[in-house]
């Protein structure tokens, strides 16, 4: 007698292994910053919602953070106002931050509560303007050793996490727009998006930060080999950053706060592969780079 197969058991060997993950996060908040091609493709924004309602019914609590660079550029070119970057940063005048403000708070982010509550009534949209949830001061970077104004751009200088934690306990899946308020001279700041991700992650405890990007995740000697680095410490990734590409920067600065900063990994992973999300978190191969504090031992 041939025993018939079951089509459907490669399915449930996919969520057997998936179990031991599920335990270990059940309960526990899972903060995702939400950029690069996965913010512009229609099927990747689609299944990154799915991705994000799913870890939600799992029993994770996960916070996205977004920002929206191809979205503020497009909108900013519609108003005639220039695009200008110095040490890596968007240059906000007082004309292009209200831009900004509109782009983050009325369309990227009401585009992605919408793609969330598609699954049910879910998401809830705040900038850190709400509840001072993000406080910030006038970020001057240096260039040759000079400090430079660049206009409405903020360093991140307190976190609440008290609004994100009250919507997190009503079964709400926050979704922050990198926007905070000055402490010092009541402006409102553009603040990168990574930065303020990490920055939440560490305030909330997070077990988790996540950051999707337009790479496959951290390369070992970039650009003479694609090898991806799969698993580094919090040391070993400071060692590295002097010698990485400005657009990795505040990524994994972000990554080596987090976890300098009592959360437990923080990884970036490849946000042009559908479903990267639960693939990172739910798999025994994993699909990026992730960063643990120093000492830790295998994940």
């Amino acid at each position: 007698m041939t025993t018939r197969k079951h089509t459907a058991l490669p399915k449930a060997r996919i969520l057997i292994e998936a179990l031991p993950w599920l335990t270990r996060h059940h309960g526990k908040v899972v903060v995702i910053k939400f950029g690069g091609n996965a913010m512009v493709d229609e099927e990747l924004k689609a299944a990154f919602a799915q991705d994000v309602v799913f870890l939600h019914h799992a029993g994770l609590k996960p916070v996205v953070v977004h920002g929206g660079g191809p979205q503020i550029s497009a909108a900013l070119d519609r108003h005639g106002i220039a695009s200008e970057f110095k040490a890596g940063l968007r240059v906000t005048t007082e004309d292009a931050m209200d831009v900004v403000r509109m782009v983050l708070a009325g369309q990227v982010q009401r585009e992605l509560v919408g793609l969330l509550n598609r699954h049910g009534p879910l998401a809830v949209g705040l900038t850190g303007e709400d509840a001072h949830t993000i406080s910030a001061t006038r970020h001057l970077p240096e260039i040759d050793g000079e400090p430079v104004d660049i206009g409405r751009v903020g360093e991140i200088t307190a976190i609440d996490a008290g609004a994100i934690e009250a919507l997190l306990a009503d079964g709400r899946i926050p979704v922050v727009s990198s926007i905070a308020r000055s402490e010092d001279d009541g402006h409102v700041y553009n603040v990168n998006a990574d930065t303020a991700a990490a920055a939440l992650a560490a305030a909330l405890g997070a077990e988790t930060l996540m950051v999707l990007t337009d790479v496959e995740g951290l390369y070992e000697d970039w650009p003479s080999s694609d090898e991806v680095i799969s698993r580094l410490t919090a040391s070993q990734l400071e060692k590295l950053l002097p010698d990485l590409g400005s657009g990795m920067v505040p990524k994994m600065q972000g990554c080596l706060h987090a976890v300098r900063n009592g959360v437990h990994t923080a990884r970036v992973i490849d946000g042009r592969v559908q479903h990267s999300i639960l693939l990172e978190i739910f798999t025994d191969e994993g699909i990026g780079t992730m960063v643990v504090p120093d000492g830790q031992g295998e994940s």
